[in-house]
This record gives C-alpha cells, sequence and structure tokens, in this order.
C-alpha cells in the first residue's frame, strides 16, 4: 500500500504541496517502528553516518532543526551531541522514492563519529589486496 502511494507521487508536479503529516504515515518503518536514516554534510554532501529513527525522533528533528535519532542499544531519544557537543544543525530532510529511507543534509559541528573522527566510515576496503585500513581521528 505504502509503496503504491510513492509510486503515485513520481506523476506529480514540483508544484504539488502534500501534507507532511500524510507522507510520513505512508513512510515504510519496519517491525520496530523505525527507519533508516542517511546524513550528509551539507556543503561537501560526505555521508557522515547511518543511523535510526522514529517518528518522534523525525518530527523532533523537524521541530528543533537539531539531528535527534533513536537509539537502538539505549532505546531511547539520541540528540546527536548533547554529550560531546558535535550536534548537527538540520539543512534539509528528503524521503527516497519508495519511502524506505530518509537523507538529512546537515551542518556538523566537530566530529560526526563517536571515535572523534569526521564521519563513521573510517574502514575503507581495498577490493585489489582484500584488506581493510583504519584512517586517523583528525576532524
Amino acid at each position: 500500500m505504502e509503496r503504491e502511494y510513492f509510486k503515485n507521487l513520481e506523476h506529480l508536479t514540483s508544484e504539488t504541496p502534500l501534507e507532511l503529516s500524510a507522507v510520513v504515515d505512508r513512510l515504510a518503518f519496519n517491525e520496530q517502528g523505525l527507519i533508516p536514516i542517511i546524513t550528509q554534510d551539507a556543503t561537501t554532501r560526505e555521508v557522515l553516518m547511518f543511523a535510526w529513527m522514529n517518528k518522534e525522533a523525525l518530527y523532533e528533528t523537524l521541530s528543533k532543526n537539531y539531528m535527534t535519532y533513536w537509539s537502538r542499544s539505549r532505546k531511547k531519544l539520541w540528540v546527536k551531541g548533547e554529550t560531546s557537543g558535535h550536534f548537527q544543525a538540520l539543512v534539509s530532510m528528503s524521503f527516497d522514492c519508495d519511502g524506505d529511507v530518509v537523507l538529512c543534509l546537515v551542518n556538523q559541528r566537530g566530529a560526526a563519529c563517536h571515535t572523534g573522527r569526521p564521519n563513521c566510515f573510517y574502514l575503507p576496503v581495498n577490493t585489489e589486496n582484500h584488506q581493510v585500513t583504519v584512517q586517523s581521528t583528525t576532524v
């Protein structure tokens, strides 16, 4: 049903406004009530991190303009930067064509990764020699 809803959006023009809550209600939250979030730097477009949101975290992010995620390990809302000071100010939010992934562009203050690295993807794979290297922690 939700897939059909998003399929029907393909034919609308950019001038067709949609009520936010109606679209959010059709997003493909999983069995735990979560949807994957890709967070990207608004200026460089570097992918900073991947996380999860529930509806409450999504609306909290939109109302406060700071990224709020759902922590699966702590089982509670988590405002990025509340302990580290490395906040992510929301610049824009978009839903993908199937309604099953959210993309957020942010202005990142400090490191995005809890390890102190600029992003969470610091383990690049070398496909030629089948090795993984660890990148430094400098921001």
